[in-house]
């Protein structure tokens, strides 16, 4: 049985369908503070099977051992987080509290059930270093000042100390890109909140005309002023998580850490991208003001996990925002 956490999230239920299509056992956890159970009615619709699910915040240890015996929960996928640099300096306790706490619970939880097998996600961002070149073995840049960020680092070091201290953990580290596209059908998607916190949400509303236009800073030190970052599509992330999970089965332990990055581009060159597929200018204003630093350029070699693997990003950007697009508007239809 594998524990998904964050498991009716965006990414989450998107690995939980492709776990369950390739006949695994799957048990979602989650606190619905970023979704609701509509989710799960679209899986079990999906599926035609009834997904056990548990209503519980991660950062209550004994109700996640109590759920983790009673299932015989084996491995672990852990999606659940906040997950937006520009929030996090205006909510930096709730960021620390749902990113770090969150972590030490989960792993406190697995340590006292005796199970050791875990897949994490992180975010490119955790180097807090701007590039388009990252590397899984470049050091943490400690003194970028943003709370996401610094959350995300407290987070993989208390993994990598736990590992250090009882080698019997086995664990891959994926730290992703940008995650955008939906599920190959259409059935599953993002489901888009009235006030998203990041740029593919906020381009849908506005190409939707529920939103008139998007506030982009335009004072970076690229080509067309805007930050550059790397896309993945969300069924990628899924084959790096189902492989990772293959892997982890024949190990008796390890720490990896992987980076899952795809297609490179500016922010205003997304933008045109979702004009392009949706057929609707996506007006932009200057956003002159944001407190906190920021990082120009985002994305990372993915070399390794191909080497190890045989991973590779398979999805453009353009079908990343097709899916999207297809799903928002059934998603606005129904």
């Amino acid at each position: 049985m594998i524990l998904v956490t964050g498991g009716l999230g965006f990414i989450g239920s998107h690995i939980a369908l492709s776990l369950l299509a390739q006949g695994q056992e799957v048990l979602l956890v989650d606190n619905l503070s970023n979704t609701d159970m509509s989710n799960l009615e679209r899986l079990e619709s999906i599926t035609g099977m009834n997904i056990p699910f548990a209503k519980v915040d991660i950062r209550n240890t004994p109700a996640l051992m109590n759920i983790i015996q009673q299932y015989a929960v084996d491995s672990v996928v852990h999606a659940a987080g906040f997950k937006s640099l520009t929030e996090s300096v205006l909510k930096p306790l709730e960021y620390y509290n749902a990113n770090v706490s969150c972590m030490m619970s989960l792993l406190r939880a697995m340590q006292r059930t005796g199970v050791r097998s875990l897949v994490h996600l992180s975010s490119l961002a955790v180097y807090g270093t701007s590039s388009l070149d990252l590397k899984e073995e470049d050091s943490f840049n400690y003194h970028f000042n943003n709370p996401y960020i610094k959350s995300l680092q407290m987070a993989e070091d208390i993994l990598k100390d736990t590992y250090m201290t009882d080698p019997e953990w086995k664990i891959v580290n994926l730290r992703l890109a940008n995650v955008a596209g939906a599920f190959e059908y259409t059935n599953l998607g993002e489901f888009i909140r009235p006030f998203p916190k990041n740029i593919v949400p906020l381009a849908m509303q506005v190409a939707a005309g529920q939103r008139e236009f998007i506030e982009l800073r335009k004072h970076d030190n690229t080509e067309d002023k805007t930050a550059h970052r790397s896309f993945v599509h969300v069924m990628d992330v899924c084959s790096a998580v189902s492989l990772s999970l293959q892997w982890l089965y024949y190990q008796n332990q390890a720490y990896e850490i992987f980076n899952i990055s795809g297609e490179n581009c500016s922010i205003q060159q997304l933008l045109d991208v979702v004009s392009k597929v949706t057929n609707v200018v996506i007006p932009t204003i200057d956003a002159n003001y944001f407190e906190g630093e920021e990082l120009t350029q985002v994305g990372a070699s993915s070399e390794k996990v191909q080497r190890m693997f045989n991973w590779k990003a398979q999805k453009t950007i353009e079908q990343m925002i097709e899916d999207e697009w297809m799903f928002y508007q059934k998603q606005l239809n129904a």
